[in-house]
């Protein structure tokens, strides 16, 4: 379940880069394409639920898509990279990895 989780949050980051992509869904294909992943996201974290807590489930999902969406961020908009949002999102990760490892 946690394979299916992690695409659950990739979802969670090509819809909030969609939603950026829509120009607040003013654009067709990019609006059809982050309901399209939105969806996706949202079914693939149904299906993790069946067998992971939601306080785990539903974290881990948001998490993923946090850093990931701030990754693509910085990699991709020429947003600001900085030592301490880096750390910070390495935090996230920590996290991430921590609540993988305490609910195994």
């Amino acid at each position: 379940m946690w394979t299916v989780l992690f695409f659950a949050g990739i979802m969670e980051v090509v819809w909030a880069i969609g939603l950026k992509m829509s120009n607040g869904f003013t654009r067709l294909y990019p609006s059809i394409f982050t309901v399209v992943a939105m969806s996706i996201g949202i079914y693939l974290l149904s299906i993790a639920l069946k067998q992971l807590p939601v306080s785990t489930g539903y974290a881990v999902w948001t998490k993923i898509g946090v850093v990931g969406t701030a990754i693509v961020g910085m990699t991709s908009f020429g947003e600001a990279c900085t030592l301490s949002k880096v750390c910070f999102l390495l935090c996230i990760v920590i996290g991430i990895i921590g609540l993988r490892f305490c609910n195994a």
